[in-house]
């Protein structure tokens, strides 16, 4: 089990970063809220779950690892897969995510593009008890310019495969709603809308 890497960002992509370790590059899949905090050429270093099918070996990415034993737990529930798992915690926060599971909040649970009202009450149902367990997250936002801010959020939900009209006009919405945001908190938001639309 490979449980971090450290080294330099080679690339950052729309949904993984290669991060070179001894010498080898490894491409992890990450959220955009991660991978919005990564840059090019600057040493980084990821809490990671590798996931191994048959036909491939992925390695996932996470900036702590309250968000890594989350992955690992939604996946212990029927029906939710790595890519699905990551879904989650790109459309909810650790915090938010824990404490919809808590109590049992479907409407919260139901943002998530592929979970419906029977996938997320299933998931309050087997993690409830399993959640409380796992500690605060301390993830400090990241806040970006406007301009490059809409940008990222855009090519994020684009490489999540939202049409770029929606995508914009989603993003241009959740901005139009106060300031103060970060990058996370606007996919979020964009997120949940564009999952209502669906």
């Amino acid at each position: 089990m490979i449980s971090s890497v450290r080294g330099e960002v080679l690339s950052v992509g729309l949904d993984h970063a290669v991060v070179e370790v001894g010498g080898v590059g490894f491409a992890v899949q990450a959220t955009p809220a991660t991978l919005a905090t990564l840059r090019r050429g600057e040493q980084v270093r990821l809490h990671t779950a590798l996931v191994v099918r048959e036909d491939s070996l992925t390695l996932f990415g996470f900036a702590d690892e309250e968000a890594r034993e989350l992955f690992g737990l939604l996946q212990t529930v029927s029906g939710i897969g790595p890519r699905l798992a990551l879904a989650t915690l790109a459309v909810l926060e650790p915090d938010k995510l824990r404490a919809a599971l808590v109590e049992g909040n479907i409407t919260v649970l139901t943002q998530v593009p592929g979970i419906g009202r029977k996938g997320a009450e299933r998931l309050s149902l087997e993690l409830r008890d399993k959640v409380t367990a796992l500690g605060a997250t301390g993830e400090v936002p990241v806040v970006s310019a406007p301009g490059a801010l809409r940008a990222e959020v855009v090519e994020a939900l684009a490489g999540l495969g939202f049409p770029a009209k929606q995508a914009e006009q989603a993003v241009d919405r959740v901005l139009a709603e106060g300031d103060g945001h970060t990058t996370s908190s606007v996919l979020r938001a964009a997120l949940a809308m564009l999952g209502r639309k669906r």
